[in-house]
């Protein structure tokens, strides 16, 4: 069973990134997979021809979910299929790995291997491609710079330079073309399970500010 968590979304601006960041090198630890502080993430969204992932989103439907495909620094060798779930406010994860020939086999409309994966995840999307017409519908790249602390199993990350694929869907290739997705901010995320230390509410606090609603899949399904 997905184990739900509490997260926190804020846009942020250039100041805010400078003074976060120092904040937290002072009491958190970087992510161990990131290479010098960050890493580039690149997302495969899926969703249904009417759109129901992206207009959930955007009208905050209190029970919601989508699906992705995500890989690091452009390296094929590690790919994942993701399942994001909200609940009351509360976010889960779900994933499992997939290779990067069943990717290619499922860009390119070939879904018989899912039926036969053995993989509880990518069969309960082989599912939903098929009664809901679940679709890859645009890649979102970005890079990630990821902060954790132990106490809590709490995650911080700042990511920046977000773009978009437009409608371009090839996962698999290095050289697809992303364009930045307009004036999209910095993003500051964190995730914690039943407690937020103090330490870390005070190293990512942002005065007079609110936490946001902003999803990085909606800001470029703007393009296409």
């Amino acid at each position: 069973m997905a184990q739900y968590r509490h997260e926190w979304k804020h846009m942020i601006d250039l100041s805010d990134r400078i003074a976060i960041r120092q904040r937290l090198r002072a009491v958190a630890r970087p992510d161990g997979h990131a290479r010098d502080g960050r890493y580039l993430i690149r997302s495969l969204y899926f969703d249904t021809p009417g759109d129901t992932a992206l207009r959930e989103k955007l009208d905050g439907v209190n029970r919601r979910e989508k699906f992705r495909l995500r890989c690091y620094n452009g390296d094929p060798s590690l790919i994942h299929l993701e399942k994001k779930s909200k609940r009351n406010g509360l976010g889960s994860k779900e994933l499992t790995e997939v290779s990067a020939a069943e990717v290619r086999a499922l860009l390119e409309g070939d879904l018989d291997w899912m039926a036969r994966s053995g993989r509880t995840l990518v069969w309960e999307l082989y599912q939903k491609m098929h009664t809901q017409l679940l679709r890859p519908r645009t890649i979102v790249d970005y890079i990630r710079e990821p902060f954790v602390y132990a106490p809590g199993n709490v995650r911080v990350t700042i990511d920046t330079d977000i773009r978009t694929g437009l409608s371009r869907t090839d996962f698999l290739d290095p050289d697809c073309l992303t364009v930045p997705a307009g004036d999209a901010p910095a993003i500051l995320e964190v995730k914690w399970d039943e407690y937020l230390p103090e330490i870390i509410r005070a190293a990512v606090q942002l005065p007079g500010r609110r936490a946001s609603a902003f999803s990085k899949y909606a800001a470029c399904r703007i393009y296409g």
